[in-house]
């Protein structure tokens, strides 16, 4: 009997789904994204009547190619989004939970919100190279680039992703620890936790974007400063901890990539003296963040 080629084609596809679907993930750092990806590379491969040879290298190509289309696609829909950001608030409404725990099992969390920052070129060279081992060859043509140029492409996003923190290590660690120990408290609505953190005279900014309508751009005083770290504690659950500007901030990520809002802090003897919430655009698109060390 013969065999069908279009189930044969089925079978070998299934086989690389996970895969592919890991590849695509880790560029669009999106579940329900990543899910279209591969079954538009499936499309792809049972309406081809060519014979393929090396089908890893072609499903991985083709996969590619149609990350590097929906994030140059997302890349010129930013450019376009309004300064207050209403087209990022336009678009969800909520935490995808298939996407968060795929974050928390793959990659991290962490690291989709830095590869967000890359540039659609960038985060496919590097994705394919650091995470994947493809060989700069193979992505070059996917790019459009030369071997030489996308080696220079994936090493620029490593040293973004990979960014130095610019404080002496026992000064990150106990800058960390007090982040931590801030947004640890602030999820677990611990108030005592958020005062034994705070220093007594600490002071919280903020920009207008990132408050609501009423709230003071600032406040003053441990109490005051946690009782409003508490108010928003929906959102300090979704904050990733990262480096800002080469020292320990959270990161709260939107929902089309990319940081809603920052916050950066200021901590003295293990305690918190000052911190901003910082969500402006322009601001945002100035600072720099890295993966911790």
């Amino acid at each position: 009997m013969r065999t069908d080629p279009t189930q044969v084609s089925a079978r070998a596809f299934e086989q690389r789904r996970d895969r592919l679907r890991g590849v695509a993930f880790r560029m669009l750092g999106s579940a329900a994204e990543a899910e279209d990806a591969v079954q538009e590379a499936w499309l792809r491969l049972s309406g081809t009547d060519s014979e393929i040879a090396e089908l890893d290298g072609w499903l991985t190509t083709v996969v590619s190619r149609i990350c590097l289309d929906m994030l140059r696609a997302r890349a010129r829909r930013a450019e376009v989004t309004s300064p207050d950001g209403s087209a990022r608030a336009a678009t969800g409404t909520g935490i995808d939970p298939e996407a968060e725990a795929l974050r928390a099992d793959s990659v991290g969390r962490a690291l989709l919100v830095v590869l967000d920052t890359l540039g659609p070129e960038e985060r496919v060279a590097f994705v394919l190279h650091d995470l994947f081992a493809v060989p700069f060859a193979e992505i070059a043509p996917m790019l459009g680039r030369t071997p030489a140029t996308t080696k220079k492409l994936a090493s620029r996003a490593r040293l973004r992703v990979h960014a130095p923190a610019r404080v002496e290590p026992t000064q990150l660690l106990a800058h960390q620890a007090a982040v931590t120990a801030f947004v640890q408290a602030a999820r677990e609505g611990d108030l005592g936790g958020l005062l034994a953190v705070l220093a007594p005279d600490v002071v919280r900014t903020a920009d207008p974007a990132a408050l609501s309508p009423g709230m003071a751009l600032v406040v003053r005083g441990a109490r005051a400063v946690a009782e409003g770290a508490l108010a928003l504690r929906r959102r300090s659950r979704e904050a990733v901890l990262l480096l800002v500007d080469g020292t320990p901030g959270l990161v709260v990520p939107g929902l089309t990539g990319g940081p809603d809002f920052v916050v950066t802090f200021r901590v003295r003897d293990g305690r918190i003296t000052a911190y901003e919430v910082v969500a402006a655009p322009d601001r945002l698109a100035a600072l720099t963040l890295s993966l911790l060390p």
